[in-house]
């Protein structure tokens, strides 16, 4: 291990998991010393095919390890405040997924954890480094867009993702699989707190499928400073869609407008006699996602990987990362305010 380098250990080897594999891998800044997950076979072929020394089915004998330094948490986000909690007291700088927690109880203790042992900690809003948001970020600094008025945010996936991609889509919702990416979008975006949610949801088709979650969340969130922000997200698109998911966003500010789907574009298309997908695409047809996650010549590209890095490099550097504990507690807040509000028909209002 070179001297800028420090050991890294991933916690949750699944989808999302191996994303962190190939970031880190990627990054100059960190070594794979060891890889944890409950399913040992996946543990062992994950670590087998990204060159990791060790790999364990429990993630106390991993944070015992003297050369991991910082571990990324990609559990499923029910799962998160035990390991956080175990993390930061064992000195491990963090990086947990989105959401931080599902409850603010759970949120708060991961903080104090974090604070009391002066470990880095990071939640994993990656959007905030999608290269549409930043373009829309910076327009929007710049003074381009004026004041900002109001947001149509819609981020849905396939019905695929909660039967198929999730072993544990049932245990959670899509409000908390992308929502918690659509909250703190309107979030940084505005540079702005929310004060009041008001939301819908519906229980009809996953329902008959065996999954007790909401097929879909319509929420509104009315800034402090007067914005306003639609935000929809459903687990229950066509399989027939070409894309697993799909991202449209629309923000009017008083002296402009943006409009942009970055997925579904047309920036690279396929079609083949072959099935050309894995899972629950049109037969043939494929419009590929270049920004997320691409390997370009043995090496992660992508702004699901530079969250990643940007994260080992504040643990080399010391450096605060740009998303803080604080994002990660205000971001469970409105969504559990969104939760509330589509339980009892009634808007809630934030502290």
């Amino acid at each position: 291990m070179s001297c800028d380098q420090v050991g890294f250990g991933v916690i949750g080897l699944g989808v999302w998991g191996e994303t962190h594999l190939k970031a880190y891998r990627t990054s100059p800044h960190a070594r794979l010393t060891c890889v944890c997950d409950s399913n040992e076979q996946l543990a062992r072929e994950r670590a087998a095919a990204y060159g990791v020394e060790s790999y364990t089915t429990d993630y106390r004998d991993l944070l015992a390890r003297d050369d991991v330094a910082a571990v990324s948490i990609v559990t499923p986000d029910f799962l998160h405040r035990e390991i956080a909690v175990a993390a930061a007291q064992a000195g491990k700088h963090i990086l947990i997924e989105k959401p931080m927690a599902t409850t603010l109880e759970d949120c708060q203790a991961i903080i104090s954890a974090a604070r009391d042992n002066g470990v880095t900690l990071m939640v994993d809003f990656h959007n905030r480094f999608n290269p549409s948001f930043v373009a829309l970020k910076q327009a929007i600094e710049a003074g381009l867009m004026g004041e900002p008025q109001m947001m149509s945010l819609r981020l849905n996936d396939t019905i695929y993702v909660p039967t198929g991609m999730l072993s544990w889509g049932g245990k959670s919702s899509v409000l908390w699989f992308l929502g918690s990416h659509s909250v703190d979008l309107v979030r940084w975006l505005f540079s702005d707190e929310v004060q009041r949610v008001y939301c819908v949801s519906r229980s009809r088709v996953l329902k008959q499928r065996g999954l007790d979650t909401p097929d879909f969340f319509h929420t509104i969130c009315e800034l402090r400073g007067g914005g306003v922000a639609h935000i929809e997200n459903c687990w229950i698109l066509s399989d027939a869609y070409p894309t697993v998911a799909d991202l449209k966003c629309e923000f009017v500010g008083s002296q402009g407008t943006a409009l942009f789907s970055p997925i579904k574009s047309d920036t690279v298309e396929f079609y083949s006699e072959h099935p050309l997908r894995p899972f629950g695409a049109t037969p043939g047809v494929m419009f590929p996602d270049t920004n997320v996650v691409m390997d370009i010549y043995g090496k992660a590209r992508g702004f699901g990987v530079e969250s990643i890095l940007h994260f080992a490099e504040c643990v080399v550097s010391g450096k605060p990362p740009l998303i803080t504990p604080d994002d990660g507690l205000q971001n469970t807040r409105v969504l559990l305010a969104a939760i509330e509000s589509a339980e009892t028909g009634q808007p809630v209002d934030l502290p």
